[in-house]
C-alpha cells in the first residue's frame, strides 16, 4: 500500500492524541523532551533509535545538553507528514516520556 501525505487538517486532528508534538506545516511533527541529565537525555536517542530500526522508520533527533527535540517525517513523500510518521511519534512518545523530567 503506497504511504500518502496527510492533510493539514488530518495532522491536527491526529496531534491531539499525541501532548507536546506539534506541527511545522504539513512537512514535518516535532516535540522536544528535557530531561533531569544529559546522560538520560543521551540514553533516550537509544531507546528511540532501537524503535526507529525496528519500523524502518527514521526521524531527526537533536541531542542537546539536556533536550532531546524530535523531528518527523516521510522521505519517501518529499518529506511530507504521513500516517507512518504518527506511528513512529506514539513509539518515541512510550519510550522517550518515562525518563523525562
Amino acid at each position: 500500500m503506497a504511504v500518502e501525505p496527510l492533510s493539514h487538517k488530518e495532522i491536527e486532528e491526529r496531534l491531539e492524541e499525541l501532548p507536546g508534538w506539534s506541527a511545522e506545516g504539513n512537512d514535518r511533527i516535532t516535540r522536544s523532551y528535557t530531561y533531569v541529565s544529559h546522560l538520560d537525555a543521551a540514553d533516550a536517542v537509544g531507546r528511540i533509535a532501537r524503535v526507529q530500526d525496528e519500523l524502518n522508520h527514521h526521524s531527526d533527533l537533536t541531542l542537546g545538553y539536556t533536550t532531546l527535540t524530535v523531528s518527523v517525517s516521510t522521505h519517501s513523500v518529499g518529506g511530507k507528514v504521513t500516517a507512518l510518521d504518527f506511528e513512529l511519534a506514539h513509539r518515541i512518545q512510550e519510550v522517550a516520556v518515562g525518563a523525562a523530567a
